[in-house]
């Protein structure tokens, strides 16, 4: 097989989800033998004053970083200088490395990557794959950035379809997504779902009577609706609060937020002014070694996306919930990627977004039928065991390169 080059903003050992998946299928196949290249910044997505080596061997795969700019995400102007610099120097570490016939594998951080990928690998004969884990510049249109409408906006869809339409393949995460990517391919190159996944090996139930965090956090006796994870722009939370009110008066259910992100702060500012302190809890992201517990201290996961970004976002998150057996409450679109396979395998409940008193009603539901809640968590578990194990998606993974390196 010719070597592989993966083009993504972060790498091992960053922690974030998107570093995540492509340093698990790097290392995998460099386990089997394959030349594997990563062109990646030096930075940390937590911390973004890091400063990783800049050329080394992880695990049998050769990584270069690259020292782009570090304005961070606080504001719209620093985060667009930190794509470009990012942008111009993967486009010029990539001439440098590309060879003839090698695949070149490009995600979707910075986004749009793909159009640097897609004229690198024209350049130098060098087969593309892009790896959609959103859609730009959709995903900015709808989460309402300044620019990304009119004369840019449509700019940049055009780039952004040449890029797909020039690769060989293109990966996308969800079935909503395919649905989205086909037409703008227009049937000039493959479009292929390779769900994303979580370590299943490490991630499994643990019983709350066993688990350090639940009582370390005050919620023994407590029914915990929890999320885990970023709490972006996509995000909607008017749901929660709004059950929250309705449940003021309710000492057995508890929300409990583990992470970080744009409406982190905001929603624990939105708690106080309403007085609903007791009914929440906010806890800072946790250490990769303690996610099999705090992912296990809720008994059920709420999982939130704004309707119009379905088919442009799927919630990896939801791979996590599924792996530690607890039942999914998405609040999400009723057709929505996330809702579908809900209801497919009965491992949760749906709520229309905005919909606070169907949250309410379902939480207290939940919150008196043990037996229900177990169950489906264990419908999530099997879903994940049939579908979603990073076992599987690493062996489609495999298989795709495969017939890409032949020519297929």
């Amino acid at each position: 097989m010719p070597r592989i080059i993966f083009l993504n903003r972060f790498f091992y050992p960053d922690h974030s989800a998107t570093s995540q998946i492509v340093s698990d299928l790097a290392f995998d196949l460099a386990s089997s033998d394959k030349i594997v290249h990563v062109i990646t910044s030096r930075q940390l997505y937590e911390e973004p004053r890091a400063v990783l080596a800049a050329e080394e061997v992880v695990d049998g795969v050769h990584v270069h970083r690259l020292p782009t700019t570090r304005f961070g995400r606080s504001g719209l102007a620093g985060r667009a200088i930190d794509y470009s610099s990012c942008y111009g120097l993967m486009w010029h570490r990539a001439r440098a490395l590309v060879q003839r016939g090698d695949i070149l594998v490009a995600k979707t951080d910075p986004p749009l990557t793909s159009v640097v990928a897609w004229r690198v690998a024209a350049q130098r004969q060098a087969r593309l794959v892009n790896w959609l884990q959103d859609v730009y510049p959709e995903t900015a249109a709808e989460l309402g950035v300044a620019f990304m409408r009119g004369a840019p906006l449509r700019a940049l869809r055009r780039l952004r379809d040449r890029s797909l339409q020039g690769a060989v393949a293109n990966v996308v995460v969800g079935e909503r997504m395919a649905e989205r990517v086909r037409p703008l391919v227009d049937g000039q190159a493959s479009v292929h779902v390779i769900p994303n996944w979580c370590d299943d090996e490490e991630l499994g139930p643990v019983a709350q009577q066993t688990n350090p965090l639940r009582r370390e956090w005050g919620l023994t006796g407590k029914f915990v609706a929890g999320y885990s994870g970023n709490l972006g722009r996509a995000h909607e939370l008017d749901t929660v609060l709004s059950a929250a009110g309705l449940l003021r008066e309710n000492r057995q259910i508890v929300f409990l937020f583990i992470g970080g992100g744009h409406h982190f702060e905001e929603l624990a500012r939105s708690v106080r002014t309403r007085g609903l302190d007791h009914m929440f809890r906010f806890v800072a992201y946790q250490p990769r070694e303690a996610l099999k517990y705090s992912l296990n201290v809720p008994d059920v996961h709420l999982l939130s996306l704004r309707p119009a970004l379905e088919g442009l976002i799927v919630p990896s998150k939801f791979y996590g919930i599924a792996a530690v057996g607890r039942p999914i409450v998405s609040m999400t679109a009723s057709d929505g990627e996330i809702a579908r396979l809900v209801r497919a395998h009965a491992c949760g409940l749906v709520v229309e977004p905005g919909d606070g008193a169907a949250l309410a009603r379902a939480l207290v539901e939940l919150a008196a039928d043990a037996p229900r809640v177990a169950e489906m968590g264990r419908r999530a578990r099997l879903m994940l065991e049939k579908s979603f194990t990073r076992a599987q998606a690493l062996a489609r993974w495999r298989e795709l390169l495969l017939r890409v390196s032949e020519g297929g």
